[in-house]
């Protein structure tokens, strides 16, 4: 008799290895990675200054934000690391969000402004087009263009 106990046991046990196996499995294989926020953006250049208002969608951690910045097409030389306060390529103390002593969440009707270097290339030329793309954990967030 205890010979068929040990048996059963491993049996029983072996069945609620496998149930929980496939259930753990079934759930890792239909979780739907987190989504990047929807925002609608606008840009303005005045002068040396990039002026990036959130119009619409959600609120955004920018500390999980990559910004590229290009002048008629090409990136600038050095790119903002926001938040920042000071950084190469950029003169100090940008406003709102993107300082990190503010709060690093960027929602709706908020402004973050930086101000381009004249030692970053390509310079911010009256005409340039420029554009700025945001980028939430690698995927694109939005694009905003203005004319400098």
């Amino acid at each position: 008799m205890a010979t068929r106990a040990v048996t059963t046991g491993s049996a029983l046990g072996l069945v609620v290895a496998v149930v929980l196996g496939v259930s753990v499995a079934a759930v890792c294989l239909t979780a739907t990675p987190a989504s990047s926020p929807t925002v609608a953006a606008t840009l303005t250049v005045n002068g040396d200054r990039l002026v990036l208002t959130h119009r619409a969608g959600e609120d955004v951690d920018v500390r999980r934000l990559d910004v590229t910045v290009r002048v008629d097409g090409t990136p600038l030389r050095h790119q903002p690391p926001v938040p920042f306060f000071a950084a190469r390529g950029f003169r100090g103390g940008p406003t709102g969000p993107f300082n990190p002593a503010t709060d690093p969440t960027w929602s709706v009707g908020e402004t973050a402004t930086v101000r381009v270097a004249a030692t970053n290339r390509p310079q911010l030329n009256p005409g340039a087009r420029v554009t700025v793309v945001l980028k939430y954990d690698g995927h694109r967030l939005t694009t905003a263009s203005a004319t400098a």
